[in-house]
């Protein structure tokens, strides 16, 4: 640390919209450091208001999928300012890096699936609510996952399920680990004859949606908290009590075990929402509860930047010095709701799957941009009890269980490169699936 920059030179630039040192300093300091809140330069900046800040910063590659120590996001916190080409700006930004980190990881993940032989695998997704009438409407599916070399094909008739909407179809999801990065995710769509690929192009009309979008909801942070997880093993019986166990599938012999401890912690921020978006969303969240609700975006309707929140004429001392995540708020003031669910979750845990837990991560790494899927991955990524999850039951959604079994397996030697094309009549539509 030079003498005189004081610990956080970069923090302390953006604090005083001092874009000449900032500049320098970022030739010198790392610019994803975190101060003793956790906030990065780039949180602070989105908090003030200081966009010639937020661009340099991002110039220099600064992180957007990052959280401080209480737990949002830089995205979430530009969003409450209400700075559009700020959001866009975080939006494309957090997609190349995304994009990036992927072409980091994969040499390790295609070598990881070429020493997996070859196989085809369903998995089976009933999804329930304790909600009336919303288990009536929920979707369920059967997936089928082909493994061959580093190459592996996902069918579904799910194409998401995420925030209370889903869309059915008949898609398949490609992943050619030895293509070019342009060409390695393809997702089809069967019943339409459409590809589109996962490009590394942006499409601005996409990020625009997407702004829209963010500006009009709430501000969400749910995750599944396992920090105080347990497992204990099931009994049956009145007075001889035993461990119980389940034959899944019809083949695979699995202990079951209760998972004690999982709560779904979710919390939501609407400082950005006017009355209007307040209550077009509680009319949506109505009709999804009453069984009734249609799985079609609200109308996407271009939002402007908010008016500025008052400066709070707060010092760098200040901030600097207050007490751990007892700072002064920087921004708009937070209209903040916070709550958390406990699910008595289960598992069956079998010795007799051919796939071991380590391989199953590698797959469903590769299909992780369905936000189900990518929610599976963390549960399993776990500690879990010996053996491999041929049945789980988990929370999705603060209102939505999930139950996956694992109910088909076998690995084939006569899977070809051709299940991983695309058919010759198939027309590309680089806007088909606009969340990927």
């Amino acid at each position: 640390m030079d003498e005189g920059v004081g610990e956080y030179p970069v923090h302390k630039a953006v604090f005083d919209n001092d874009l000449p040192n900032l500049s320098k300093y970022l030739r010198k300091y790392d610019v994803a450091a975190k101060d003793k809140h956790g906030n990065t330069a780039l949180h602070l900046a989105v908090m003030l208001g200081r966009k010639e800040c937020v661009q340099l910063l991002l110039n220099h590659d600064a992180p957007v999928k990052v959280k401080n120590a209480l737990g949002w996001t830089v995205l979430a916190e530009a969003v409450s300012y209400g700075h559009r080409p700020t959001i866009m700006s975080l939006v494309r930004k957090f997609r190349q890096q995304s994009k990036e980190q992927m072409e980091q990881r994969r040499p390790n993940l295609v070598a990881a699936l070429n020493k997996i032989d070859n196989f085809y695998m369903e998995l089976k997704w009933d999804f329930q609510s304790w909600v009336p009438l919303v288990s009536r409407i929920l979707p369920s599916d059967v997936c089928k996952i082909y493994k061959c070399g580093a190459n592996i094909r996902l069918d579904t008739t799910l194409v998401d399920f995420s925030d209370m909407r889903w869309e059915r179809g008949d898609i398949s999801f490609i992943f050619r680990g030895e293509s070019p990065p342009t060409e390695s995710l393809i997702v089809v769509d069967n019943v339409g004859q459409l590809y589109q690929r996962v490009s590394y192009e942006e499409n601005e009309l996409e990020i625009e949606d997407e702004v829209n979008l963010l500006m009009s909801t709430d501000i969400l942070a749910a995750q599944i908290s396992t920090k105080r997880i347990s497992f204990a093993r099931a009994q049956s019986g009145w007075i001889f009590r035993e461990d119980k166990k389940e034959l899944v599938a019809g083949q695979y012999e699995a202990d079951l075990y209760t998972v004690h401890g999982l709560t779904l912690e979710s919390r939501k921020r609407r400082e950005h929402l006017s009355a209007d978006d307040l209550e077009k969303n509680k009319a949506m969240l109505s009709h999804f509860t009453k069984g009734t609700y249609n799985n079609g975006y609200s109308e996407n309707v271009r939002r402007s930047s908010l008016t500025p929140p008052p400066d709070k004429n707060v010092s760098w001392d200040e901030y600097v010095n207050a007490e751990v995540n007892n700072y002064p708020r920087l921004g708009r003031d937070i209209v903040y709701k916070e709550s958390s669910k406990h699910f008595k979750a289960t598992v069956a845990m079998s010795n007799d799957f051919p796939l071991s837990v380590e391989m199953l991560l590698n797959v469903l790494e590769v299909i992780a941009p369905f936000k189900h899927f990518s929610k599976l991955r963390d549960f399993i990524n776990g500690k879990l009890p010996t053996g491999f999850p041929v049945k789980i039951e988990l929370p999705i959604l603060p209102t939505v269980t999930a139950k996956i079994t694992f109910q088909d397996f076998e690995f084939r030697d006569d899977l070809t490169s051709s299940i991983f094309g695309i058919p010759d009549l198939y027309v590309e539509d680089p806007s088909r699936f606009p969340d990927l």
